[in-house]
């Protein structure tokens, strides 16, 4: 019956003390929370540490939770937080990495007709053109696309109006067509 109960019920029955409750919570969202970090970080070691101070948080508040929003809007409001407190203190992106440009010249030219991209070569070239994204714009961008959330969720946890994300996420999708134009 746990496993069938929906994420407020679980944290609730977490906050009263039923272990198992969080571990169902935690079974669902961890992938999806560890890629959204990994994607905003790119970077493996950060992601991780980021991911179990997210989980930590909720740990914390469990005792204190109410459901006022949903609480996989509640999990990324803490995630989205816990990222604006680590690029306010690097005060900004990381470096490309050294061997950047030779990454770069070793990435096939798209447009020579006999060069059929695979599957993966797909997913490569659209990771590279989230990358590209300023923050506001990507992380937007993963939050509808791959947590499915509305607008307003997305605005609740990253503390805009539905209008500003609105706007985020229409000037995101015509950068990304254009990056992933033929």
């Amino acid at each position: 019956m746990r496993a069938e109960a929906d994420d407020e019920a679980l944290m609730l029955a977490y906050g009263a003390g039923d272990v198992a409750a969080f571990q169902v919570l935690y079974g669902r969202h961890r992938g999806p929370l560890f890629r959204h970090l990994q994607r905003q970080l790119r970077d493996q070691a950060l992601a991780e540490e980021l991911f179990q101070d997210v989980w930590q948080r909720v740990i914390t508040a469990r005792e204190r939770w109410r459901p006022d929003a949903k609480f996989s809007t509640w999990l990324y409001q803490i995630a989205h937080n816990r990222l604006a407190d680590h690029w306010r203190a690097k005060q900004h992106r990381p470096d490309a990495p050294e061997d950047g440009d030779e990454l770069a010249a070793r990435v096939p030219d798209p447009d020579s007709p006999e060069r059929t991209l695979s599957d993966f070569e797909q997913r490569r070239r659209l990771q590279l053109a989230l990358e590209e994204l300023p923050d506001d714009q990507r992380e937007v961008v993963l939050l509808r696309l791959e947590r499915e959330l509305s607008l307003e969720e997305i605005g609740e946890i990253t503390g805009v109006g539905r209008e500003t994300v609105k706007s985020r996420l229409r000037y995101a999708m015509d950068k990304l067509r254009a990056r992933l134009r033929p």
